[in-house]
Order: C-alpha cells, then sequence, then structure tokens
C-alpha cells in the first residue's frame, strides 16, 4: 500500500479539527502529535481551557465493543479511585465515529517517565498494580483477546513465515527455532497453571507518567486477558540478582492488596517469549504504515533477522534451564 493511500494518509489538520469540533469542543488549531505507533494521537488545544488528546484508533484493529471494553474498564479503575487517564464521557459514550476512525477524548496528564529503583517506588508500583488486578479479576473481557500460545505464538510465527519478511536462507532456521521455543512454553503452561483477568497487557514505563509519588496508567489499547504477573516481569531490568531484587519488592507491595500465584513466575521468560514474538509480526502486518519502516529502519533487513533468531535461541535455551523461575525473597 502505498503510504498517500494507507488510512492514516486522511488524518490532515483540518479532518482533525473537524471531528474535534463535532463533539462541541471549541478548537484553537493548536494540533500537536505525540509519538504513536499503533494508532495516531494528538494533543489539540481548546479554546479557554487545557488542551485534551485524541486519539484515532486504527481502522479494522478494535471492534466498537473491543474499543468499549477498553473504555469501561478504565472508568472501572477510575470509579475506584485508581490512577488512571480515562475517557471523556461524551453524552451516553466515550467513542465516536470520523469517517473510517474510531475516536476518544482524553483530559492532558502531565508527569514524568519514572526512576523505578529505589524500594519505596517499586513497592508503590506493587500496590497499585495489585489494585488494578482487583478490579480486574471481577470479570473476564468478553470481546477483547487473550494473551496466549496461540495467539502471540502460533499465529505470529505463520504469519510472519507468509509474508516473505524473513530471508529465505534464514526461514527453516526460524521454522525450526520458534516450533521448538512454542513447543517448550505450550509445556509450562501445562505445568504451571495461571488465571487470566483483565490486565493492561503492556505495562512498560513508557506507559507510566510519575507524579505525586505515584504511577498514573496510560495506553490500555492493548488490554486483554491474561497472567497477572504479565503486568509486572516487563518492569523488570539488569542482572537476574536485580531483576529478583526489583520483583520482591513490587510483590511485597502487590501482596499488601492482593495476592498473588506465584506459580506464575514460571512463565516469564515463556511471556518475554512470545512478545518477542509478537513484537516482529506487529512490525511486519504494520509496515505498509509510514510511520513503522521509520521507526524500525532494520526491521526489514538479514541482520534484524539474525539477532531476533539469535535472541529465540537464547530464550529457548534460558526456558529450558529454568526451573521455577525468579527467586524471591517476600
Amino acid at each position: 500500500m502505498k503510504p498517500e493511500n494507507h488510512p492514516f494518509s486522511e488524518l490532515s489538520p483540518d479532518f482533525i479539527l473537524d471531528a474535534i469540533e463535532s463533539r462541541g469542543f471549541r478548537v484553537d488549531a493548536r494540533i500537536l502529535e505525540l509519538n504513536s505507533y499503533e494508532n495516531r494521537v494528538f494533543q489539540i488545544g481548546i479554546e479557554n481551557r487545557e488542551p485534551i488528546i485524541a486519539k484515532f484508533y486504527r481502522p479494522d484493529r478494535w471492534s466498537q465493543d473491543q474499543v468499549q471494553e477498553e473504555h469501561d474498564f478504565l472508568l472501572e479503575l477510575a470509579s475506584n479511585e485508581l490512577s488512571v487517564v480515562a475517557p471523556i464521557s461524551l453524552g451516553d459514550t466515550t467513542q465516536f465515529k470520523a469517517g473510517k476512525f474510531m475516536v476518544a477524548l482524553f483530559e492532558r496528564r502531565g508527569g514524568r517517565t519514572p526512576l523505578i529503583e529505589s524500594e519505596s517506588s517499586l513497592e508503590i508500583l506493587g500496590r497499585t498494580l495489585s489494585q488494578i488486578h482487583n478490579v480486574g479479576a471481577a470479570k473476564p473481557f468478553l470481546y477483547r483477546p487473550s494473551i496466549d500460545v496461540d495467539d502471540y505464538g502460533k499465529s505470529s510465527r505463520s504469519w510472519l513465515l507468509e509474508a516473505e519478511f524473513i530471508p529465505i536462507n534464514l526461514e527453516k532456521q526460524y521454522e525450526n527455532i520458534s516450533n521448538e521455543l512454542i513447543s517448550r512454553i505450550e509445556d509450562k503452561y501445562s505445568k504451571y497453571e495461571a488465571k487470566n483477568i483483565r490486565i493492561h497487557a503492556d505495562c512498560h514505563l513508557g506507559n507510566i507518567l510519575w507524579r505525586e509519588q505515584r504511577p498514573h496508567f496510560v495506553d490500555f489499547d492493548d488490554s486483554r486477558n491474561g497472567p497477572a504477573v504479565q503486568d509486572l516481569w516487563m518492569f523488570l531490568s539488569g542482572s537476574v540478582s536485580e531483576r529478583s531484587r526489583q520483583m520482591t519488592h513490587i510483590i511485597r507491595g502487590y501482596l499488601d492488596f492482593r495476592e498473588f500465584n506465584f506459580g506464575e513466575l514460571a512463565l516469564i521468560e515463556s511471556l518475554r517469549a512470545l512478545r518477542m514474538m509478537r513484537h516482529s509480526a506487529w512490525i511486519g502486518k504494520r509496515w505498509d504504515d509510514p510511520a513503522f519502516p521509520k521507526a524500525f529502519p532494520f526491521f526489514n533487513t538479514e541482520k534484524y533477522w539474525v539477532e531476533h533468531l539469535y535472541q529465540l535461541s537464547e530464550q529457548l535455551e534460558i526456558i529450558e534451564e529454568e526451573e521455577e523461575g525468579i527467586s524471591l525473597n517476600v
């Protein structure tokens, strides 16, 4: 698809401002595009009030019911006084159509990307996540998907092998490694049962604003059913001992408000591998969007796939060698 024919090419300044004004806002023509690949997100200047954030969803990714489940989850969390950025209610709805786009509006929230290193910050993070999960556990998503081996692993592998992004000389190696990796992950899932609840599912430091001594979670676009540990492990970094220290304090805080299934710790490396596989397929599926070649210029090169295969091989070794996952001192 040529860039000028991509759906997001329709988002001219006039189109964006007309969409916002159609909901009763008086815009002042200030538009600032924010950093977002999956959707398009803009800060819109509004006369006589703070700017708002307008999110134009990628066409054909989510259904109206799936978007509404994201919004309803955010509204539930906000009603429980949890620190999330919920969509603005527009009469009896939180979304509207503008051309082929579903659109939602949000209040602008300030904050900084956190440096979560201290024990107290890690425990605050754990306490907040446990309260989010308490709400998430009340009922499942009915329309949004789940994190599982079929969706993240098998479908990603199949799509990549059919899409001809992987160099021919590396296809067989990718097929062999991915097959073996999926088999080992399935073994882990069968051994360590995890209960799926509604989770953020894309919980990393880029999706947190830290202010007033607590985290404010943003971007629930990828929210789905999954194990609680998925929202914890992506905050870990550094050596094995450092990751163990970080997770110890996150779970100490988590236990203040919710029980934690320690068996899920054994799934961390499997979840990491599934995310790696899905990430590559995600970039490939979006390659006709001009934003993606700019953001991931090395994706469509042999060097990328050599490194990706090396990373998958490393994950396979880790999963084969580990027993019960990261050790803690809770």
